[in-house]
């Protein structure tokens, strides 16, 4: 039987919006860790790990939840990867021992935000890269009256920028948006991508504002990012198929059918 999907953590079950974004982030990250030794913060289900590891050298995968990494090792067997119980605030590896921290969805869990920094540039090997995300709570929470119960501190854009502008020398400040089925990524304020919509009356942009906020920071010069998107239709089709079965038609259907099915496995 399909667990339930509790929220907090992305599970490989789940399909659509959630699932679409973050694999646009690990998709991002993919150019920055081939044969690198990176730091999973909060790797929940390890799926992220799990890609990482197809190219990374080493990958140390941490989370806060022992139930969530013992099931973790249990499913992604793979030498290059070690899965670790851990906080944000403090990371369970040695100093300077990373070229590359990546953490999505994590800091707005908790209210360490200090803490979470000053151990990130700990682990970090002298011009290694971060690599974080967070919602921005103007658009994710202020502007939808939406309320995560999951999430312990938001940030608005500026005080995500000033926990990392003041301590690295390099930083480069991006959005992400879902629209349609597809993750965009951009930097701030940039209009490679513009968004139209209509009818045959009439047709026009439209404005849609970007939920997440991911920022690449390093004391060393790295590769910035342009703009990219991901096409979700893979992912959006599997989401109505499992729609589609966990609906009463499907299984009033599948009950009607079962007799006719077992009498012609017997045959």
């Amino acid at each position: 039987m399909k667990k339930k999907w509790e929220g907090e953590r992305l599970e490989t079950f789940i399909y659509g919006r959630d699932m679409i974004d973050h694999l646009h982030r690990y998709a991002l990250v993919s150019s920055y860790i081939d044969n690198k030794t990176v730091l999973d913060i909060a790797c929940g289900e390890g799926y992220g790990s799990n890609l990482m590891s197809k190219n990374a050298k080493f990958v140390y995968s941490v989370d806060i939840d022992s139930d969530t990494i013992l099931a973790a090792k249990n499913k992604y067997k793979k030498s290059n990867i070690n899965f670790l119980v851990g906080s944000a605030s403090e990371i369970p590896i040695e100093d300077n021992c990373v070229d590359i921290v990546v953490s999505f969805e994590t800091i707005e869990h908790h209210d360490r935000h200090e803490e979470m920094v000053s151990e990130i540039r700990r682990v970090l090997k002298p011009n290694g890269i971060v690599i974080i995300s967070t919602p921005d709570k103007l658009y994710y929470s202020d502007k939808r009256s939406f309320i995560n119960p999951f999430h312990v501190k938001e940030l608005y854009k500026q005080e995500f920028v000033d926990l990392f502008a003041t301590k690295f020398k390099n930083f480069q400040l991006l959005t992400q948006t879902y629209c349609n089925g597809n993750s965009i990524i951009q930097e701030e304020d940039e209009t490679d991508v513009q968004f139209f919509s209509g009818n045959y009356e009439n047709v026009g942009l439209f404005k849609t504002n970007p939920l997440y906020l991911i920022i690449i920071a390093s004391d060393g010069v790295f590769t910035k990012q342009k703009t990219t998107i991901f096409n979700g239709d893979e992912i959006e089709k599997k989401e109505l198929i499992a729609q589609f079965r966990d609906s009463a038609t499907y299984k009033v259907g599948q009950f009607i059918l079962f007799p006719f099915k077992f009498l012609k496995m017997k045959l």
